[in-house]
């Protein structure tokens, strides 16, 4: 699989895939401090009744949506996730908290050497409409760990005045992007390979 290390690559990728129609289309800066991205990994092993399913913020999001209400299909999408800016928000000791988040950084995500996590939507497939909004496929590629994947997100989005939510939910398998699930306590106590992703974007319109 190819793995690169930078924003700038992935992006000429998209690139080459948009129409006429994308310029033309509202520009949608995503707002961090509003917006919500979480992931819900779970425990596993013989001592798995004693463990606890941790949730993890991710905080450092940024990028730009372009959106077309009039031609839905052409939208795209270019999102960067900081990988440092995970954090288990569990009710748990400080110490826990800490030492999770080290090995997390350290061992699983490696953020020194893989210090983005980008998704980049060329177009989008839309399910159904209504006056609500749009249930649509978010199919792009997904660079994680670096290791590029396409990855297929369900998402819903709505439009109001010169905001734009995308929200929903998907699961990818850790191994897949090359991540080896953690354990601790001598193996008993394990993280599956299937993690859960939760999010709920929001994006300005940009004059």
């Amino acid at each position: 699989m190819p793995e690169i290390t930078g924003a700038s690559e992935m992006t000429d990728m998209a690139d080459g895939g948009r129409s006429s129609a994308i310029t033309a289309a509202g520009r949608y800066v995503i707002n961090a401090v509003v917006s919500r991205f979480t992931v819900q990994a779970f425990a596993s092993g013989v001592l798995s009744a004693f463990g606890h399913n941790p949730m993890i913020a991710i905080r450092d999001i940024s990028g730009e949506a372009r959106f077309n209400p009039e031609a839905v299909e052409q939208s795209s999408l270019h999102l960067i996730v900081k990988a440092s800016s995970l954090t288990v928000t569990d009710n748990i000791s400080d110490k826990d908290r800490r030492d999770i988040e080290k090995d997390m950084r350290e061992k699983v995500l490696e953020v020194d050497k893989y210090p983005e996590i980008l998704f980049e939507v060329p177009g989008v497939i839309v399910k159904a409409k209504s006056d609500a909004g749009y249930d649509v496929a978010l199919k792009g590629s997904l660079m994680l760990h670096g290791v590029i994947r396409t990855q297929a997100v369900p998402a819903r989005i709505t439009l109001t005045g010169d905001m734009l939510r995308a929200f929903g939910d998907f699961s990818l398998r850790q191994s897949e992007y090359d991540i080896k699930p953690p354990s601790a306590i001598g193996g008993g106590l394990k993280v599956k390979d299937e993690v859960k992703f939760t999010f709920d974007i929001v994006a300005r319109k940009q004059s």
